[in-house]
C-alpha cells in the first residue's frame, strides 16, 4: 500500500552552477554540429575550474575532413555560453578564461554498430536502461518538488539578468521539502536556497528579503505558511561562485535533470549527446510515453522503462508500472506502447524530431516538465499520443 502522508524533497541548481555551466557548453557544441549536419554524431564532455574550461569527446560527420573546419568555432561557442550565464568575475570571466578543445573523431568501432547498413537498421549507440515518469500532481505532469525547485531558480535567473535584482550572482541551488496529504502535495515543510551574491556586505537576512517575494510568486497560494522553515544562504556569505568556487563536469546533475529522485534514473547522463545515444533519446521517449499514459487517464502515476543493446535497433524490453493507480493493466499499456510508436533509435528521432539544434535550452532547469516549443524543442512533452493509446487498449 503506497504511503499517502509524507514529506518528499527535491533540489535544483541554476544555470550558473559549475556542473550546469559544463552541461550548457556540451549541449551548445552539440547544437552547433547539428546545425551543420542533422545526422552528426556528437559526444561532448566539458570540465571547468578556476579560469579554465576543457572540452573533449568525439564527433562524427559524413565528411570527416570538414571536422577541422568546425573546430575553430568551439572556443567562441564556450565563451558565449559563459557570457550569457553571466560570469564576469576575476577568476572566471567569459573573456579571459583559458579554453582547451580536445574533441576528436568518433571511434570507428562505435560507428559500425550504430550506423545503418543494407542488412540492418540504425542501432542503439550503447547498451543501457532508460526511465520515464509522469504524475498528475502538477499541470506539467511532473513531481511537485522538482518542478517548483526549477521554477524558483528560473525566476531568480530572470530577475538577475533583466536587472531587477542586480545583487544576485549566477550560481544558486534550491531545495524544497513538500508536504503530501492523501498522496497530493499541499504545502512546503522547509526550503533551502543558496545563491551567489555580488555584494560582500549582504547577510543571509538581506538575501532572504530579496528572494522571498519570488518564492511567494512561484509557489501555489497557501503553500508557504508561518510553519515553513526557511534556510537562505545558511552558511553566510556566498560571493565566490561557479567554477572558481567548485569544479564542474558534464553529466553530474542527472537527478536534477529528471524527476528529483521521485522516479528511477537510467545509467547515463544527457547533455552533450546526440539523439542516436539512447541514454538521451530513449529517456525522452520514455517520458513522452509515461506523460501520455497519465494524460490519457490510464493512471495517476506511471513509470516506463526501456532497455537497449549497442548496435541493436529494437528495445530489449518495455516495462510499465502504474504504482497501483492504474485504470488499465500495465501489461496492456506495454502492448499499446509497441503499437503507437517505434522505439528504435531512428523511430524515436523521427517521431520526436530530435535531429535539430534544440538541446542547449535543456541544459538547466530540467529536461522535463517544460512546454513544447514551435521549433521542436521539448517535443517529448507533447500529449499527442493520448487518442492513439486509448484506441490501442
Amino acid at each position: 500500500m503506497a504511503r499517502k502522508n509524507y514529506i518528499f524533497t527535491s533540489e535544483s541548481v541554476s544555470e550558473g552552477h559549475p556542473d550546469k555551466v559544463c552541461d550548457r557548453i556540451s549541449d551548445a557544441v552539440l547544437d552547433a554540429f547539428l546545425s551543420e549536419e542533422a545526422e552528426a554524431r556528437v559526444a561532448a564532455e566539458t570540465f571547468a575550474t578556476t579560469n579554465r574550461v576543457v572540452i573533449g569527446g568525439e564527433v562524427g560527420l559524413s565528411d570527416q575532413d570538414k571536422l577541422h573546419d568546425y573546430m575553430g568555432r568551439i572556443e567562441g561557442i564556450a565563451r558565449e555560453c559563459i557570457r550569457d550565464i553571466g560570469y564576469e568575475q576575476d577568476k572566471f570571466h567569459w573573456k579571459t578564461c583559458e579554453i582547451t578543445n580536445l574533441l576528436h573523431e568518433q571511434s570507428a568501432h562505435i560507428a559500425q554498430g550504430v550506423n545503418a547498413a543494407e542488412n540492418k537498421d540504425e542501432g542503439a549507440g550503447d547498451q543501457g536502461i532508460m526511465f520515464g515518469f509522469a504524475t498528475n500532481e502538477t499541470e506539467a505532469l511532473m513531481p511537485a518538488p522538482i518542478q517548483y525547485s526549477h521554477a524558483i531558480l528560473r525566476r531568480l535567473a530572470e530577475v538577475r539578468k533583466n536587472g531587477t535584482e542586480p545583487a544576485l550572482g549566477p550560481d544558486a541551488k534550491s531545495q524544497l521539502s513538500v508536504i503530501y496529504r492523501d498522496g497530493k502535495p499541499v504545502g512546503i515543510h522547509s526550503l533551502v536556497l543558496s545563491t551567489q551574491h555580488l555584494d560582500e556586505s549582504l547577510t543571509s537576512e538581506d538575501i532572504r528579503a530579496i528572494v522571498a517575494p519570488y518564492f511567494h510568486e512561484v509557489l501555489p497560494e497557501g503553500w508557504l505558511t508561518d510553519d515553513t522553515i526557511w534556510h537562505v544562504n545558511p552558511t553566510g556569505k556566498f560571493v565566490i561562485g561557479g567554477p572558481d568556487g567548485d569544479a564542474g563536469l558534464t553529466g553530474r546533475k542527472i537527478i536534477v535533470d529528471t524527476y528529483g529522485g521521485a522516479a528511477p534514473h537510467g545509467g547515463g547522463a544527457f547533455s552533450g549527446k546526440d539523439p542516436t545515444k539512447v541514454d538521451r533519446s530513449a529517456a525522452y521517449a520514455a517520458r513522452y510515453l509515461a506523460k501520455n499514459v497519465v494524460a490519457a487517464g490510464m493512471a495517476d502515476k506511471c513509470t516506463i522503462q526501456l532497455s537497449y543493446a549497442i548496435g541493436v535497433s529494437e528495445p530489449l524490453s518495455i516495462y510499465a508500472n502504474t504504482h497501483d493507480t492504474g485504470e488499465v493493466p500495465p501489461a496492456a499499456i506495454e502492448k499499446a506502447i509497441r503499437k503507437v510508436m517505434s522505439l528504435t533509435p531512428r523511430g524515436i528521432r523521427e517521431h520526436l524530431q530530435l535531429n535539430k539544434p534544440i538541446y542547449q535550452r535543456t541544459a538547466a532547469y530540467g529536461h522535463f516538465g517544460r512546454a513544447p516549443e514551435a521549433d521542436g524543442g521539448f517535443s517529448w512533452e507533447r500529449t499527442d499520443l493520448v487518442e492513439a493509446l486509448q484506441n490501442a487498449v
